[in-house]
């Protein structure tokens, strides 16, 4: 485009009712009209685009699954071994009960053995007792002496 072209506007014809007037001539010039300035092109939207950055590196991203997957592993390890530790504390409760129950069911057997009658008597007559021929009975209420009490071994 030229920088000094004019600008041409074609002539209009007014637009103004016509009116009846006798004064003014009927071929009369008419005025010329108001020249305006051409409008500006319009501007193109376009602006002044950056280079692209150079891209980042993805050295912490690598670092940070690495961390992770260490972190995870490590984890793993560590619940594993304590489980392990559980099972092993677990194993000598269990060892330590079974010896429990057979120790108890030995000594429930060694006291029904010296529960029975005769090693009771046995027992008595070691240790110097004889057995009573009557027994007497005495009443906590009143304090009194109910039958016919003798002192054992004195009939012997």
């Amino acid at each position: 485009m030229s920088a000094a072209a004019p600008a041409v506007v074609p002539t209009v014809p007014s637009r103004r009712p016509a009116t009846s007037t006798a004064t003014a001539p009927a071929t009369a010039p008419r005025p010329a009209p108001e020249r305006r300035p051409a409008p500006a092109p319009a501007r193109p939207r376009l602006h002044v685009v950056r280079a692209p950055e150079h891209a980042r590196t993805r050295t912490p991203f690598v670092v940070l699954c690495m961390g992770v997957l260490a972190a995870s592993l490590l984890g793993t390890l560590l619940l594993n071994t304590a489980m392990a530790q559980g099972e092993y504390d677990r194993f000598a409760l269990q060892t330590e009960l079974t010896r429990a129950a057979q120790e108890e069911q030995q000594l429930a057997g060694e006291m029904a053995r010296l529960e029975s009658p005769a090693q009771i008597a046995g027992a008595a007559a070691s240790l110097g007792m004889v057995p009573s021929s009557g027994g007497g009975y005495l009443r906590l209420s009143d304090g009194a002496v109910l039958g016919n009490p003798t002192p054992a071994g004195a009939d012997q």
